[in-house]
Order: C-alpha cells, then sequence, then structure tokens
C-alpha cells in the first residue's frame, strides 16, 4: 500500500468534513438572520396602517356608556379592529412563570437524585426514560390537558373557567421538564469530585455536601436551565392552544382563561387576509416573541459559558 496516497487521502477526507462542517454552521446562521429579517420586515409594515398606541390599547368613544374608556384587548374581527399585545403578552407570561416554577422544582429534584442519589444502573435506565418526555407530542399533552385535567382541575378548585391559565402551565412544565432535568443534571456531575471530596473530609454529610457544596458550585447551570425553560414555556403553542380557554383578558387570576402569542398566531394567521392590517399584526406578535425567546437563550448561554469557565479554573 502506498502510505504516501493513503495519508493524501486521509488529508482530503478531514478537509471535505471540515469544510461540511462549517458549511453547515454558517447555514444555521444564515437561515435564523433570514427568518429574523422576514419577521421584522412583515412586522414593520403594520405601522403603515396602524400606531404604536393600537399595541397598548387606545381611547375609544363607547356610545352605551357614553364615556371614553381605555380598551386593552386584542379583537381582531370587529367593526373597529383592536390589536393591543397587553392582553397576549400577559396570558403568556401567566402560562409560562408557573409552568417554570413547577418544572425547575420537579426538574432539579430529579437532577439532585440523578446525579448525586441514584445507583449507576438506576441512573441509566430513569435518565432516558426522562428524556423520552421530549419525544412526547405536545398535541398528545394537549388533548390529555383538554380532556382529564381540566376536569380535575376544576373539581378541585372550583374554577369558573374549565380550561385556564394554570391548566395549561400544567401542561407546558411537562414540555420544559426535559430540558430542566438534562442541564440541571450535566451542571451538577460537572462540578468536580475534589470538591464533594474536600466536604466530605470536612464532616460533611451527603446532603449537606449536595446543598452546600454541590448546588452553589452548579448553580450557574441550574440558572441557565431555568431560563432556558422559560424560553421553552413562552414558545409552546400547540398546548396552550388547547388548554388555556383562548381569552385574550388582561388578567393575575391563574385560574383565568387567557391567550397567548403563539396561541394567538396559529390560531388566527390561517384565515387572515395577506396583506392586510391584521396580517401584519399578527407579524408583530411573532416579532416580539421572537425577541423575548431570543434575548432569554443569548442569556441562558452568556450564563452556561461563564459556568464552563469557572469549572475549567
Amino acid at each position: 500500500m502506498d502510505h504516501k496516497l493513503f495519508k493524501k487521502d486521509v488529508h482530503w477526507g478531514e478537509w471535505l468534513i471540515q469544510k461540511a462542517l462549517l458549511l453547515a454552521g454558517i447555514s444555521s446562521i444564515l437561515i435564523i438572520a433570514l427568518i429574523f429579517i422576514f419577521l421584522f420586515r412583515e412586522a414593520v409594515r403594520f405601522f403603515h396602517t396602524g400606531t404604536p398606541m393600537d399595541l397598548i390599547g387606545k381611547w375609544v368613544y363607547d356610545d352605551w356608556e357614553e364615556r371614553n374608556v381605555f380598551t386593552m384587548m386584542w379583537q381582531s374581527i370587529s367593526e373597529v379592529p383592536k390589536y393591543s399585545l397587553i392582553p397576549l403578552i400577559c396570558g403568556s407570561f401567566l402560562v409560562a412563570f408557573p409552568a417554570t416554577l413547577i418544572s425547575a422544582v420537579l426538574g432539579i429534584g430529579c437532577a439532585v437524585y440523578l446525579s448525586e442519589i441514584a445507583p449507576y444502573k438506576v441512573r441509566e435506565t430513569l435518565k432516558p426514560a426522562l428524556e423520552l418526555l421530549a419525544g412526547i407530542p405536545s398535541v398528545v399533552i394537549g388533548f390529555v390537558m383538554l380532556a382529564f385535567i381540566a376536569t380535575f382541575v376544576q373539581d378541585l378548585f372550583h374554577t369558573k373557567f374549565r380550561l385556564n391559565a394554570f391548566v395549561g402551565s400544567l401542561g407546558v412544565s411537562l414540555a420544559v421538564l426535559p430540558i430542566m432535568i438534562t442541564i440541571s443534571e450535566d451542571a451538577m456531575r460537572a462540578v468536580p469530585k475534589e470538591l464533594r471530596d474536600a466536604s466530605y473530609a470536612l464532616g460533611a454529610s451527603k446532603w449537606q455536601t449536595i446543598f452546600g457544596t454541590v448546588l452553589p458550585a452548579a448553580v450557574s447551570g441550574i440558572s441557565a436551565a431555568v431560563i432556558l425553560g422559560f424560553g421553552r414555556a413562552l414558545g409552546e403553542t400547540m398546548i396552550v392552544l388547547m388548554a388555556t380557554g383562548n381569552a385574550a383578558l388582561v388578567t393575575g387570576n391563574i385560574f383565568s382563561s387567557v391567550r397567548t402569542m403563539t396561541a394567538n398566531i396559529a390560531a388566527e394567521l390561517g384565515s387572515v387576509a395577506q396583506g392586510s392590517e391584521h396580517y401584519y399584526a399578527l407579524f408583530l406578535v411573532g416579532a416580539v416573541l421572537f425577541t423575548f425567546t431570543f434575548v432569554l437563550n443569548l442569556f441562558s448561554e452568556i450564563v452556561l459559558s461563564k459556568m464552563r469557565q469557572k469549572l475549567r479554573m
């Protein structure tokens, strides 16, 4: 065999693989940039017909009560269409915050068990099983919430609305849970063994080591998991579309029906006339949602990178 020819083939093979990976990375960035440009180009066109005040509510004259009332509503099908983002943002956060809290408590608890307590065989079986939750279609979770959990919650809390923000939060928390478990467990397992050994050497118990050494050392990674989970909760569509009631209300009551930004886009974009004010208003909602999730993901990546640098030191 000609060793020089073999080395030359290997060299060209490695070069092709490197270029292919580089192309894949550049393509990903380019696709995201094109989505960003298209989304915001369509969103800006809303201001050709609408005004910024339309997005937060506006003063209108009410003939029935003969007085001015401040309206903050999304009412796209009416004599005077209203495109306030306030109820949609309110609904999105009213679902995302409780969902993130629920998934954070369960996810961090599972991560502590998998990383610090579970035997090797149990961990190798349980972790893949928990990660399989990510493969469950969100429409299936939404159907379960709609058909069974909503009735259970209404009977338990005697709520006025069968479908509400709390039911949606329960469903979204199931979708967020795999992210929370995986990243939190990886962060805890990345804590150097020397820190645990030092804690035990000082006489600390296992639980004192977990809560006094491991969790504080992994707090950056756990924080990133919570931030990413919150972004995932904001971006969920099918579960909230099926389980929250889709009433665009400005409320702080978690047992009230709400409408999220994602559900609003999914419910209305398919039937809207292209090029209309309503069409551009929906793209504006998408641009706001994209901005929220992009900032959250960027912040979580910064937190994760700082954690990696800290653990290398």
